[in-house]
């Protein structure tokens, strides 16, 4: 008895199979938008906005590292940059390692 009404309850409607599934999937297509649109998207763009930044770095920017160290600058390769923490001790940093450019018209100066 139990069996029948299983498989009487799990046979899809004579009609209704195709508009049923297609509106099984409009609320998951709908929550994919939102995610979309209010996570992934402003994540990527500023994902883009940060690589940009670091790829213009040059000679004589302010710059932050990953570590937290803040110095200048001074000689930038193709995946590496001098950063001068002192003066005198400069040290070789991962471009990719890089958290922010300072802009030096914000930057409020060090009580040197």
């Amino acid at each position: 008895m139990f069996t029948n009404l299983a498989l009487a309850q799990a046979a899809p409607a004579a009609g209704s199979s195709g508009a049923g599934m297609v509106m099984q999937f409009v609320p998951l297509l709908l929550i994919f938008a939102v995610f979309y649109f209010l996570l992934i998207r402003p994540q990527q763009q500023a994902a883009k906005r940060h690589r940009a930044k670091i790829d213009a770095v040059k000679k004589g920017d302010q710059v932050v590292t990953g570590g937290g160290l803040v110095g200048k600058v001074v000689r930038v390769d193709e995946g590496y940059v001098d950063v001068e923490l002192a003066q005198g001790i400069k040290v070789k940093a991962v471009k990719g390692t890089l958290s922010d450019v300072i802009d030096p018209m914000t930057a409020k100066p060090a009580n040197d």
